[in-house]
């Protein structure tokens, strides 16, 4: 059994992120990412089993981190309205200040053959999301649709309007930004 070293791990994530989003994830192989790495190519593999492993973890680390950085300062003693509000800022600062994991992530869920990967484990990732839009459809403040029909409308049009900022065709200002949050509010509450 070989050592694992966390340092190595951590280059080999990085690397493979990175290598997804410059090449897709059809174009990424175990050799290419090892290179980028710097690491030899039997490296990869004390960590992951294999492509379809590496990917489904690097999903799994991704949504996890992008979970704590939504729920930052998130206060359940607020009005929904207001936690719901921080929660849609702080995505935004997610896509802004974690382009990589950002890209992966966008990536990731739009990819029908590797979506259904590891939905039980991001399902257990996403529950305190899922809670806060269950309570809030319970107390009458979202609209009584499927969960999933207020993820899209809380969600999709941000990371469309995230997407255009990081390629320079969108500016985020305090006013639009403010004004998106809005418009995302209006779209799910009741």
């Amino acid at each position: 059994m070989r050592y694992k070293d966390s340092t190595k791990k951590e280059k080999i994530i990085i690397s493979a992120i990175q290598l997804i989003n410059e090449v897709g994830l059809a174009e990424t192989s175990m050799s290419k990412i090892a290179k980028k790495a710097g690491v030899s190519a039997g490296t990869i593999y004390v960590y992951f089993e294999n492509k379809e492993d590496m990917i489904k973890k690097l999903y799994l680390e991704v949504k996890k981190e992008m979970q704590q950085k939504l729920l930052y300062g998130v206060n359940t003693s607020l009005p929904t309205e207001a936690e719901f509000k921080q929660l849609l800022k702080n995505y935004i600062s997610f896509c802004v200040n974690h382009k990589d994991y950002f890209l992966f992530f966008e990536q990731y869920i739009n990819s029908p053959l590797i979506q259904r990967l590891c939905e039980e484990e991001a399902q257990i990732i996403a529950k305190p999301l899922i809670e806060f839009f269950e309570k809030g459809k319970e107390n009458g403040v979202f609209k009584d649709i499927n969960i999933e029909l207020i993820f899209i409308y809380a969600f999709s049009p941000l990371m469309k309007i995230a997407k255009k900022h990081l390629n320079g065709e969108f500016a985020f200002t305090g006013q639009n930004i403010e004004e998106i949050i809005q418009m995302s509010w209006d779209s799910i509450k009741a």
